[in-house]
């Protein structure tokens, strides 16, 4: 029997590869993808269930079909290499791309055109060149849009855009790995960086420590998930180093007050990079490492499968229902 849903990886050198029948098999997509294309990002529209955009440094491109197929969005050298990407939920005409080097776009026709925005970010950090690792927009209010940028912190817009501040209240470490958004009473924001994982619960305005050094077993916070149906739930990876030797996937139900490790089948070979999430089935996460190892869950992580097969450097995941 048809696996009830399509996976699809962005790596580093490889392109899009993609499963459609949730993991059993793969293939690599060539065209349209550039020779050794990193692809970065990858996310999926908001109200039509088989389309999935992906950015790297080759350009953007969009699948209509759950990633069995792709093509490219406008021409080659539009933007920067993208880092991140997300689409208005409201108005999926409206895409916004983060990019290295750091800078914020926005689309208002599906990504043929774009506007670089006016955000004052850093020109350069202690790694070097920064670049923009998350861009959100609120789902309640689509003007509303924050931008985490590795090394600068959060920025937020309250106008689709058009302006930006810096928000640092409470935020000492600007080292800033993901950004995500859970829809609680009240909303809470959580910011990932290489030493702490960061809540605000004022869109953004101040921001306090969950004190994970001393509740984890690894020090260093990468990719957030929030469980779709219950925005209590927070799911999160975690490794040694950007390049360590093992990483856990853990589970707080309290708002990082505690934190549950979740049993993998096996110790994961890096830091577990990413979770990918989907509103059509909120027990289903897919999880992955650094260097090439992907986890299923279909029981909210109560349980785990590896995938057979193994790639290379993944940067990003996602699941979308066949």
């Amino acid at each position: 029997m048809t696996a009830d849903y399509s996976i699809c990886l962005g790596t580093a050198g490889w392109g899009v590869w993609h499963s459609p029948d949730a993991g059993k098999s793969w293939t690599r997509h060539r065209a349209p993808f550039p020779l050794n294309s990193r692809i970065q990002a990858l996310v999926a529209h908001p109200k039509e269930a088989h389309i999935v955009l992906a950015g790297g440094d080759t350009g953007l491109f969009v699948s209509h079909d759950g990633g069995a197929r792709w093509e490219r969005i406008g021409g080659d050298g539009a933007l920067p290499t993208i880092w991140s990407l997300t689409i208005d939920p409201v108005d999926p005409d409206i895409l916004f791309a983060g990019t290295r080097p750091a800078a914020l776009y926005r689309s208002r026709d599906g990504g043929q055109q774009w506007e670089k925005l006016a955000v004052d970010i850093a020109k350069e950090c202690s790694i070097g060149i920064p670049f923009v690792t998350s861009v959100i927009v609120d789902p309640d209010d689509h003007r509303i849009v924050w931008a985490g940028v590795e090394i600068d912190g959060v920025f937020r817009s309250l106008d689709g855009g058009d302006t930006w501040t810096h928000l640092e209240t409470g935020l000492y470490d600007p080292d800033i790995h993901a950004v995500t958004i859970a829809a609680t009473q009240p909303k809470r924001l959580y910011a990932s960086t290489a030493r702490e994982i960061f809540v605000s619960d004022n869109l953004g305005d101040t921001w306090r420590p969950l004190g994970i050094k001393q509740k984890w077993p690894l020090p260093y916070a990468r990719g957030m998930a929030v469980k779709a149906d219950e925005p209590g739930v927070l799911f999160a990876g975690c490794g040694e180093t950007t390049t360590g030797e093992k990483g856990h996937v853990l589970r707080t139900t309290n708002f990082g007050e505690s934190w549950e490790i979740l049993s993998l089948p096996t110790q994961p070979n890096a830091t577990v990079w990413g979770l990918a999430t989907h509103r059509a089935d909120a027990n289903r996460i897919v999880t992955f490492s650094l260097f090439g190892e992907v986890y299923i869950s279909e029981d909210a992580g109560a349980s785990w499968r590896k995938t057979a097969r193994e790639f290379g450097e993944i940067r990003a995941a996602i699941w979308l229902p066949n």
